[in-house]
């Protein structure tokens, strides 16, 4: 593992500020460090440690074409040690060389930074892919794991169906001409509402190609799709069974404009009858669209945390 210290002043850094002041956040800010952990074929996983040195108490998973910093108004509100992951492909993150992002060969790089930068059992959060993810991260590894909380994603999802208008705004088109451009589209795909966020978000995942477009950075973009074409509807059902092996019961919070509709928050419970079902309003992106919402939400859960600084 190796760390890169890092301040408010840093350009990667460059909204905490802003986004302290989004949460209502009055304190300092906390320190928060670039971490790296080697996962094999010559890979690194990358991602955000908040007070780097003590051992986290929250990890976090992303989705599809995000990465580790849309968590940082969240953590923010948190105010807990925590780990945000770029998922391989995203953010600093490397690429797989043969582009296959499907969750079971993402958890297993997730389980290696889990052993390397978590010596204590933590709460592990996932959203959308990061949620199917960190199911079979802890259904791998379930000592490594205190609570499983995913956020609106079930495994009963279709990418077809359910996850069609993310796919298609993440690889629909590859190049764009402005920041506000990008924006303009994530809000007619009901990604969000809040320009200022969605500003924000983009900002920090994207890139100036040399003929001066906007690009995104993660793979997903340059790729066909969001994983090996199949013709199953329901490819990630079999993570049922992973999810009931857990002794404690995960948790799901859903969107109440979100990808998990009442059918597959219906399906959830009869998979899993002892885990809790909770819903907070917003979109998909809860952790960017209601963070100090989802912070509390945690709070509850994760032992010493502000919820809401």
């Amino acid at each position: 593992m190796s760390t890169e210290a890092s301040t408010p002043a840093d350009d990667e850094f460059r909204f905490l500020a802003s986004d302290a002041a989004r949460v209502g956040r009055t304190g300092p800010l906390p320190q928060v460090a670039r971490v790296a952990v080697p996962v094999g074929d010559g890979r690194a996983l990358s991602g955000l440690a908040f007070e780097p040195g003590t051992p986290p108490r929250l990890v976090a998973l992303h989705g599809a074409g995000l990465n580790a910093h849309s968590f940082d108004p969240m953590l923010l509100a948190l105010d807990a040690p925590a780990v945000a992951l770029d998922l391989p492909g995203h953010g600093r993150s490397d690429w797989r060389a043969d582009a296959d992002y499907r969750p079971d060969h993402l958890a297993d790089d997730i389980v290696t930074a889990l052993e390397t930068l978590a010596p204590e059992p933590v709460v592990l959060l996932g959203h959308s892919l990061g949620g199917l993810t960190a199911a079979l991260a802890a259904a791998a590894r379930p000592e490594l794991v205190r609570a499983l909380v995913i956020v609106d994603i079930t495994p009963g999802v279709s990418p077809q169906g359910d996850a069609g208008a993310i796919a298609e705004f993440i690889s629909g088109q590859r190049d764009f001409g402005s920041i506000a451009e990008i924006v303009e589209r994530a809000i007619a795909f009901g990604i969000g509402s809040d320009r200022e966020a969605l500003t924000r978000g983009v900002a920090l995942n994207t890139r100036h190609r040399p003929d001066g477009r906007l690009e995104w950075t993660h793979h997903f973009a340059h790729l066909d799709g969001l994983s090996p074409a199949s013709d199953d509807p329901h490819p990630y059902a079999q993570i049922w069974a992973s999810l009931q092996t857990l002794e404690a019961p995960p948790i799901l919070i859903r969107a109440s404009h979100g990808m998990v509709d009442a059918a597959l928050a219906a399906e959830w419970a009869e998979q899993l009858p002892a885990s809790r079902i909770e819903t907070l309003t917003g979109p998909h992106n809860l952790h960017e669209a209601a963070p100090r919402e989802l912070a509390a939400a945690l709070a509850q859960i994760i032992p010493g945390a502000a919820g809401s600084a």
